[in-house]
């Protein structure tokens, strides 16, 4: 990428970050919990599916389930049948309990507090792990990339790549460390409520006043 393309891309998403900040000063999942490898499950679970969906299962499922040990113990098919309703929910069953099992072994019970340990969960990759540090931790070592994320990162030209952590890469790279906490969940919210992904009219969108170029580009996510 030439250093022109740079410098312009950093100016761009400048601004656009400090819409986000004003509009979302306080990054806060909307995903449900109460104990906070709940929360690990909760994310886990959202992974190509919506949050309102997960919420609705949780609801249920937080009462019988509150620690890592009380899912580490859950039979395999009683949780596939509980978590039925989200996507992919065999694999995610298998994962969560893989995971529970590993947060008693070797993380005596507690969440992992680094992406590095968290990584090292079953079914809790880059994007997993940032969103978990920032919402339970307060720690933002990363910018977690999700559809909404991709989305506006291509919308708005902020990168050339297709896959999410290359994504977060290049975000990273663009956006100081200090504002990195307003990325995602920013963006979550905007695409969710203000924007959302099928084509339409844009133009009056605060982020595509600042660029409105962007109101022409709806490249398609996977």
């Amino acid at each position: 990428m030439s250093a022109t393309k740079e410098n312009e891309r950093k100016l761009r998403v400048r601004k656009l970050v400090a819409y986000l900040k004003k509009a979302y000063p306080v990054p806060k999942s909307e995903l449900k919990h109460r104990t906070h490898f709940q929360f690990v499950v909760a994310v886990m679970m959202s992974a190509q599916c919506t949050d309102k969906v997960v919420n609705r299962v949780t609801d249920k499922l937080f009462k019988k389930y509150k620690t890592a040990l009380d899912f580490a113990r859950a039979k395999p098919k009683d949780l596939e049948k509980e978590i039925s309703s989200v996507t992919f929910f065999r694999n995610k069953a298998k994962a969560i309990i893989a995971a529970a099992i590993k947060v008693e072994r070797d993380f005596a019970g507690k969440v992992p507090r680094t992406a590095k340990e968290l990584q090292t969960l079953p079914g809790v990759g880059y994007k997993t792990a940032h969103v978990i540090l920032g919402e339970l931790y307060d720690s933002w070592e990363g910018i977690p990339t999700d559809t909404h994320v991709k989305r506006f990162a291509k919308r708005f030209d902020l990168t050339d790549n297709e896959d999410l952590t290359k994504i977060s890469k290049d975000l990273e790279t663009l956006i100081p460390k200090k504002d990195w906490k307003y990325v995602n969940n920013g963006l979550v919210l905007y695409g969710r409520y203000v924007c959302p992904a099928r084509p339409h009219d844009c133009l009056v969108h605060p982020l595509t006043k600042l660029w409105p170029e962007a109101a022409k580009r709806w490249p398609k996510t996977k």
